[in-house]
C-alpha cells in the first residue's frame, strides 16, 4: 500500500480486496481506493461522474472505490496501529446540514480479511465513529451522507472483525480517536495546514501519539540533517527486506519493522518523492543508489 494527497484527493494505491458503502460500492478487488474534495458549492447532481473525472485525471481507469467530501485535504487525519491504518475526514456544522456535513472513513489492513471481516469492519468502524460523536457531545451518531470503505492486502486472512479481534481491537481505537482529532481540526480548536499523522504507542503505556517534525523530540533520530516530510510513511508497509524486516507484535502476530530505513530521510529522495508521488519503491532505490555511486 501507499498513499498521498494530490490537488486536494486522497489515493491510496495497492492490491486491494475492499468492501464500499460509498458511491458505486460494494465488494471486490480495486487498485485505487479515492477520498476527493468538492468544492462548498458542488450540486451533488451527478457524484459518479465526479468520481470518474478525479480518476480519469489520474490515469487509473475504473478500477477503484471512491469517497467524496466538502471537507479539505489538510484536515485529514492517518492513523496507524500496527498492521491497520485508518483514513479519517470528518466535517460537522452545527445547527444546520451543509455539504461540510460528512464522515469519511477508510480502513485498510496490510494482513488479509475474508470478505465478511471486510463487512464486518464497517460495522465496527461505525461503532466507533458513532461512539465518539456522543463522547465529544454531537447528540448524533453520524451524518446522513457518511461512508465507509474497508480494504486488505496480504494473503493471510482474519476471518473475523469484531471488537475481541486483533484487526477490529485496532479499527475501533483508530475510528474512535481519530474522529475527535478530524473534529476539531474542522471546528478550528486543532490548528495545522497538512494533514494529521497519528501512531499508536506502547511506549510508557498504550496511548495515540500525534507526529509533527517541529515537536519530534527523537530529531534526529538517524542521521544530521536528515528530512522528515516523510517519517510517517506513506509507503508502509513495503515488505521489502532490504530496507526492513518483519518483528514479533504485541499480540503475537507479526509486524513490519522499518526503524533503520532511511531510504525517505535523504533530501534527494524525499524532494523526487514530493514532485513524483506515484513513484515506485524500485525507483526510489535506484535513484538512491545512483547518487552513492556518483559519490
Amino acid at each position: 500500500m501507499r498513499y498521498f494527497v494530490d490537488n486536494n484527493t486522497l489515493f491510496i494505491r495497492g492490491s486491494f480486496r475492499a468492501a464500499s458503502t460509498g458511491i458505486g460500492g460494494g465488494i471486490g478487488t480495486v487498485l485505487t481506493i479515492i477520498n476527493h474534495t468538492v468544492p462548498s458549492e458542488w450540486n451533488h447532481d451527478d457524484p459518479i461522474k465526479e468520481l470518474e473525472l478525479v480518476a480519469a485525471k489520474a490515469g487509473i481507469g475504473r478500477n477503484y472505490f471512491g469517497l467524496l467530501t466538502a471537507v479539505p485535504m489538510q484536515n485529514l487525519c492517518v492513523l496507524q496501529y500496527d498492521f491497520v491504518t485508518v483514513f479519517i475526514t470528518a466535517g460537522l456544522t452545527p445547527g444546520k446540514e451543509t455539504n461540510a456535513d460528512t464522515i469519511n472513513i477508510v480502513a485498510c489492513s496490510s494482513q488479509g480479511m475474508s470478505d465478511a471481516a471486510l463487512l464486518e469492519t464497517i460495522m465496527i468502524a461505525t461503532e466507533a465513529k458513532a461512539e465518539a460523536l456522543r463522547t465529544a457531545g454531537k447528540g448524533i451518531s453520524g451524518t446522513p451522507t457518511d461512508a465507509v470503505i474497508t480494504a486488505c492486502e496480504g494473503e493471510h486472512g482474519h476471518e473475523y472483525a469484531g471488537t475481541l479481534t486483533a484487526i477490529g481491537k485496532r479499527v475501533y481505537s483508530a475510528v474512535l480517536y481519530g474522529i475527535g482529532e478530524t473534529l476539531a481540526r474542522d471546528d478550528g480548536t486543532l490548528q495545522r495546514d497538512s494533514p494529521g499523522y497519528y501512531i499508536f504507542s506502547r511506549f510508557k503505556g498504550d496511548h495515540w501519539v500525534e507526529w509533527t517534525p517541529e515537536n519530534c523530540r527523537f530529531y534526529p533520530c538517524h542521521f544530521a540533517g536528515q528530512t522528515c516530510d516523510f517519517c510517517y510513511c506513506p509507503l508502509y508497509p513495503c515488505r521489502d527486506e532490504s530496507l526492513g524486516q518483519w518483528a514479533e507484535s504485541s499480540n503475537g502476530g507479526k509486524v513490519w519493522n522499518c526503524s533503520q530505513c532511511t531510504l525517505l530521510h535523504e533530501s534527494r529522495i524525499a524532494d523526487y518523492l514530493k514532485r513524483y508521488p506515484e513513484a515506485s519503491k524500485g525507483e526510489l532505490v535506484r535513484l538512491r543508489d545512483t547518487k552513492r555511486e556518483a559519490t
